[in-house]
């Protein structure tokens, strides 16, 4: 299989004329970030920042469309190759010289990198794109997403939720070593964002997606990816804490303000000619990320219900984390209630779960939509389960409990037609350039 760091990747795009080159002189305050959502999900890269000497790229990885391409593989295909990553975990190859370690920075100002402040209402500048490495004695390394609020030129304060393994870690240990690493590929930006059991390093997932080499850090006793742009490192502290926020969730919507853990960065590290990784909050990239290592554990799930699952799409329509749209090679008439149960147990923060045949293009907004007003009749084909936790990212759901009323959609036509048929009309295929 091929070998591809982040930097490889954006001059393969440049040199195709798919990446758009900034000359401009730009400001990392608010500027950068409207730019990138004007312009997604096209990446862009910003060659002068006012703050900073360091370049900054943006909207790399928006769409499914991308990341397949990135693998060499169709959209359908990337929900059984991340499947047989989980299961097939490989240890990547350890190496003593990396990039990433180029240039090691002991006198640590965060001011001179440019971090981005992305939307006025944010409480600071804010690391959005960072994979965070940490390691607990019993349970080993832990690969996982944490946006970090700077406060000061050596300090920020870290989101850490609860249940999640590092704030097990946390709470274990008190203090934990880490490393944010940002400029990666999305094998490790996926296996970063894959829910699986403590004690799996998620390293060993991205690197069955594709091969990666990995390194000792500087002043950390974790392996880090050696493609990497840069390394912050440093301790994250569960007594010490700042305040965290307002910033701008998955949802679109500000997260309130919370007292959170401070990570203290003890040394940088970094490529001769880093280019920092900018990852838009609430926008297509974070919604992509999040959604799509989702999209294995409900498909999973629905064939141990007994069900022909065939694709799953977790869409940006439902913040990429609320809704889940499931298809399905429907054969028993209980079928799509069945997928419904399976979908919710393979992602318990989902609220809505709609369930269409294979002749519906789950990636079709209007094809789903199209399902639901002809195929869906509430009374029979909806089932509304009993308040139970679901998400704190949806800003309806109680507060501090999450409770939430979560609903499933058959919009499968029956087996047994005794109307109107339910099937979609074709039009003949023509070569239309023989027209015009």
């Amino acid at each position: 299989m091929k070998f591809m760091g982040f930097r490889e990747y954006i001059n393969e795009i440049n040199e195709k004329g798919l990446l758009r080159n900034v000359n401009l002189d730009v400001s990392k305050k608010l500027e950068i970030s409207g730019i990138l959502k004007e312009i997604e999900p096209t990446p862009v890269i910003f060659n002068n920042i006012r703050e900073s000497k360091f370049r900054v790229v943006g909207n790399m990885f928006c769409t499914k469309n991308v990341i397949a391409s990135y693998f060499g593989v169709t959209p359908a295909n990337l929900i059984p190759m991340l499947s047989k990553a989980i299961i097939e975990r490989s240890e990547p190859e350890i190496v003593t010289n990396a990039p990433c370690q180029e240039i090691i920075e002991t006198s640590v100002d965060l001011d001179k990198i440019p971090i981005l402040l992305h939307c006025e209402k944010d409480g600071g500048n804010y690391i959005s794109s960072a994979v965070v490495v940490t390691r607990d004695p019993d349970y080993g390394q832990n690969l996982d997403f944490h946006r970090a609020m700077q406060f000061s030129n050596k300090k920020f304060a870290t989101r850490v939720v609860k249940g999640r393994h590092f704030y097990k870690f946390l709470e274990k240990n008190g203090e934990l070593e880490v490393a944010f690493c940002i400029g990666n590929t999305p094998n490790i930006l996926i296996a970063g964002a894959t829910s699986v059991d403590i004690g799996v390093d998620e390293l060993e997932i991205a690197n069955a997606l594709e091969p990666i080499k990995v390194v000792k850090a500087n002043s950390v006793d974790l392996l880090i990816p050696a493609e990497a742009e840069f390394i912050l490192e440093g301790r994250v502290y569960l007594e010490n804490r700042h305040s965290e926020g307002p910033f701008v969730d998955l949802t679109e919507t500000y997260d309130v303000i919370r007292d959170e853990p401070v990570f203290e960065v003890k040394t940088i590290t970094h490529r001769k000619d880093a280019i920092w990784q900018a990852l838009l909050p609430g926008a297509l990239e974070h919604k992509i990320l999040m959604g799509m290592p989702r999209e294995p554990t409900i498909f999973n799930k629905v064939n141990e219900m007994g069900v022909k699952c065939l694709d799953v799409n977790i869409n940006p329509g439902g913040c990429s984390w609320l809704h889940a749209i499931v298809q399905i090679d429907k054969k028993a008439e209980d079928d799509g209630k069945k997928a419904i149960e399976g979908a919710f147990m393979g992602h318990t923060s989902c609220k809505h779960v709609f369930i269409v045949d294979e002749d519906i293009n789950i990636y079709d907004p209007l094809a789903v939509e199209w399902s639901f007003s002809t195929r869906f009749q509430g009374d029979t084909r909806m089932i509304v389960k009993d308040k139970e936790p679901g998400s704190s990212l949806d800003p309806s759901a109680e507060p501090q409990t999450k409770m939430t009323t979560k609903i499933g959609f058959d919009l499968t036509k029956p087996l047994l037609v005794k109307g109107k048929s339910f099937d979609i009309a074709e039009f003949p295929n023509v070569d239309i350039n023989k027209y015009f």
